[in-house]
């Protein structure tokens, strides 16, 4: 029933999720829902053994040496489904994965069975006077070396013995501490279930919540329609009609342009004749002067007559040579570009922009009753949304499983007292075992000690001391109890050996990468009927593709249980929110959107007719290049100034008289002209000003006539195409746009789905604790706590009762230099051939002092 319960409110965690598939192209702008509200969880299934896990890495080698084989799936899984023996091979194949556990506990059991067997026939030959029983010690040379050698093997196996029992204890000390600390860690785990059943809720009315993000998204761009839909229609309307508007615009302008420059000409043209015919007076009247002085009968002379003649040849060059009198008028063109102008065509123009700007509020005025209707819509799918979840039985399934979980949480901390008091027992049954290898351990340091301090070198056999007897005895003690205890160590070594390295090699290293998964994902494994057996339980459908590899996955990566479980197969979410659904209404709404452009006149006849008149101005006909060609010239035919100075020399070259007077008076007539007359018109600002706009006018005027009537014809056309665009061809415009728009208003829905879908994946309901659970059963307590604290533990127990078989042997052969003898063997003469000592029945001395019979062995 728990378990049916925590899978019905798994699935109400997933149920805001929409497969809905996202049917536009152009990403909408990007929503912030914020972070989906979720608790840390406390719990970390990590165990850090500290100090004895270098024991714990050493077992795990030793264990590795004993079976290296891999993990045997196939064979796990037959064991399984009750099939091992049914292939021929099978058992060949269990006895060669086990046959390192096998040799070694047949080791053990016969260590168990012979080695009592050995101390009885051992115990019953020294009763005999056999097997070193008897109380007499013969005297060699090489008895101290022998002695030294018996005693450093009994204290380095006693030491090996001693290293082996701490590894023992701290393993076992290690268990009752951790299980002692389990506690703790279990009700972390329950404190992360209850975060995790209590914070479910929460999420789950965020999500819900954060429909009104979407939602008011849209409404905003609802209430925009005009600057949102259209400015868009207005843009892509705009690609055509500004280009024609903006030219209409530029025409308008070039028509100002031109009748400025038309009064321009006028006005500089003026300006210039007014100079250039004074100025031509001025020099036929110098030049009429100087030709009657030429003419002077001084001039005949032979002396004069060349330079007369030459003066006279030259008087042709002094005359104006810019000619502005014989350019033709403006003045006809001027008064056609006045008449134009007359009609106000940027008026117009900007009448056309004014119309087309106004689109915004056309859209807006023509969808008022359909973006009222998707409003309404947009409402009714909130309500249904939380009516939807308000109907949802989530309160009374939290509270089943909390009930469930309480119940859980009391009954293990009423067994948990229970579970310290098993332990104690076991550790207490743990350190009698160790105890008896240590009581061993203190008979022969005893031994050692003793011995080693109270041997005397000089002493006899039969004299030795009372310390060194004692140490004798100790070290037998030592053997005795070495015959009583080792049986019962190598069973328990055996036992947990067996156990403990098989939990190691079959449950905590294929659980660590997943093996163990990999044999419980194994199809028809735990029911034959199911293919899969956690489908199975989950959703009664066992061909669902559900493992235990994958969810365990997924939990541990702290992902959302609705996507671990693949519950969508157990819940049809779209019921809950299918988005596609309320769109396609709201799709239809936004198709349904017709949106009249054609009382947007850009241009009227008036204006067109007007580029027209513009056009036949006859600006086109006016001859630019005798303008241009007046302008580039000079103001005179010849530099003034060298004409007065070659005048004034030619006449210097004339006897002197009233002739060279008088040209040379005419001379300062040309160079005052020059300065009053020429230099102000090539430098005053006047004419230099009406020189320059005059060259500006009429290469304006030449460019603006150029092909007049062909860019006004385009201008006309451009207007009219984009005028028939609106007309005709905007609704195509409008439905692309519209589209477009309603792309963008259902993709802020599917953006919630989206977000919806990747929050419950990897924030709602996210399962880490359950992970978390399953780690801390198996990784920390079955493995980390127990497995590897047992496997320590026989390992050190183990290796102390291996080295108590050298250890025997050697207090055997050690005590007899220690304990006093009954009988000795005397010396006489080291020469006498008897190798140094004689035959006990004929020279042995009988020892009073210690005769009797319960020292013997």
């Amino acid at each position: 029933m728990a378990v049916e319960l925590c899978l019905l409110l798994l699935l109400f965690c997933g149920s805001t999720i929409s497969e809905v598939q996202p049917i536009y192209k152009p990403p909408p702008g990007t929503l912030d829902f914020g972070f989906v509200p979720s608790k840390t969880y406390d719990t970390g299934a990590y165990h850090e053994p500290g100090s004895i896990g270098i024991l714990f890495k050493i077992v795990h080698a030793f264990l590795y040496l004993v079976q290296p084989n891999s993990f045997p799936q196939d064979l796990i899984r037959k064991v399984a489904q009750q099939q091992l023996g049914n292939t021929r091979g099978d058992y060949q194949k269990a006895i060669y994965y086990e046959i390192g556990f096998i040799v070694s506990a047949a080791l053990g059991l016969l260590f168990i069975l012979l080695l009592p067997l050995v101390g009885l026939c051992f115990c019953m030959c020294r009763c005999c006077d056999n097997c070193g029983g008897e109380m007499h010690q013969r005297q060699k040379k090489n008895a101290d070396c022998q002695r030294s050698c018996f005693a450093t093997f009994l204290f380095v196996a006693s030491l090996i013995i001693s290293v082996g029992v701490l590894c023992a204890y701290a393993a076992n000390q290690h268990l009752t501490n951790q299980v002692r600390g389990a506690k703790k860690l279990v009700n972390s785990n329950f404190k992360d279930l209850k975060i995790f059943l209590n914070d479910t809720p929460a999420q789950i009315d965020y999500l819900v919540s954060q429909y009104n993000t979407a939602k008011d998204k849209a409404l905003s761009d609802l209430n925009n329609v005009g600057p949102v839909l259209g400015i868009r229609v207005q843009e892509q309307l705009g690609k055509e009609v500004r280009p024609a508007l903006d030219a209409a615009l530029s025409m308008a302008g070039a028509i100002r342009e031109t009748k400025e420059a038309l009064e321009n000409v006028s006005v500089s043209v003026e300006v210039l004749q007014e100079g250039t015919e004074r100025l031509h007076a001025n020099l036929t009247d110098v030049k009429m002067h100087l030709s009657n002085t030429l003419n002077d009968s001084a001039c005949n002379a032979a002396q004069a007559a060349s330079t007369c003649n030459i003066i006279r040849n030259s008087l042709s060059q002094l005359n104006v040579n810019a000619n502005f009198s014989g350019l033709p008028g403006v003045s006809s063109q001027l008064a056609k570009v006045n008449d134009v102008l007359k009609i106000d065509l940027s008026s117009l123009v900007q009448k056309g922009y004014a119309a087309f700007n106004d689109t915004p509020d056309l859209v807006v005025n023509q969808t008022r009753n359909i973006l009222s209707d998707i409003k309404s819509m947009l409402e009714s799918i909130g309500s249904n949304i939380t009516t939807f979840t308000k109907a949802l039985p989530v309160e009374k399934i939290l509270a089943d499983l909390m009930v469930y979980l309480t119940q859980s949480e009391a009954y293990v901390q009423d067994y948990f007292p229970l579970v310290e008091q098993y332990d104690f027992y076991r550790w207490l049954g743990c350190l009698i075992l160790c105890c008896m290898v240590v009581l061993i351990l203190v008979f022969y340091y005893l031994g050692l000690l003793c011995g080693t301090c109270g041997y005397d070198k000089h002493a006899s056999p039969t004299t030795r001391g009372c310390i060194s007897n004692t140490g004798g005895n100790f070290l037998m003690a030592g053997v005795g109890f070495s015959f009583l205890f080792s049986w019962v160590l190598m069973t328990v070594v055996v036992l947990t050996f067996v156990t403990g390295g098989n939990v190691e090699k079959l449950v905590c290293e294929p659980f660590e990468d997943k093996n163990l998964f990999k044999v419980l994902d194994t199809p028809y494994l735990l029911n034959r009927h199911w293919k899969n057996y956690l489908a199975g339980i989950v959703f009664k459908n066992p061909n669902v593709n559900l493992t235990f590899e994958k969810v365990y996955s997924d939990c541990k990566e702290n992902k959302g249980i609705y996507t671990s479980l693949h519950l969508e197969y157990l819940f049809n979410i779209n019921e809950f929110l299918n988005v596609s659904m309320y769109t396609e209404d709201v799709a239809l709404k936004i198709e349904h959107i017709q949106i009249n452009l054609s009382k947007i006149i850009l241009l009227d006849e008036i204006g067109k007719e007007n580029l027209l008149n513009f056009s036949s101005s006859g600006i086109d006909g006016i001859d630019f290049s005798a303008y241009l060609t007046e302008i580039n010239k000079s103001v005179t035919k010849v530099d003034l100034l060298s004409f007065a100075n070659d005048l004034e020399a030619r006449a210097d070259q004339l006897p002197k008289g009233a002739l060279e007077n008088a040209l040379k008076g005419h001379a300062n007539s040309i160079r005052m002209i020059h300065n009053q007359q020429v230099v102000p018109l090539e430098q005053a600002m006047k004419y230099v000003k009406a020189r320059s706009t005059l060259n500006q006018s009429i290469r304006l005027l030449k460019r603006t006539s150029s092909e007049l009537m062909v860019k006004v014809k385009n201008v006309i056309s451009a207007v009219n195409t984009a005028q028939f665009l609106i007309n005709n061809n905007a609704s195509q415009v409008i439905v692309q746009e519209t589209k477009k728009y309603m792309d963008t208003i259902i993709g802020y829905f599917e953006q919630y789905t989206e977000w919806v879908k990747e929050s419950i994946a990897m924030e709602v309901a996210a399962c880490k604790p359950i992970a978390n659970v399953i780690d801390t059963a198996v990784d920390i307590f079955l493995c980390s706590y127990i497995t590897d604290s047992v496997n320590t533990f026989w390992f050190g127990l183990g290796g102390s009762s291996m080295f108590l078989i050298p250890a025997i042997i050697f207090a055997v052969k050690l005590s007899k230099y220690y304990r006093r003898m009954d009988t000795e063997d005397v010396y006489d003469d080291t020469e006498n051939g008897n190798n140094g000592y004689h035959k006990e029945h004929l020279y042995g001395i009988h020892n009073p002092v210690f005769t009797s019979s319960v020292e013997q062995w």
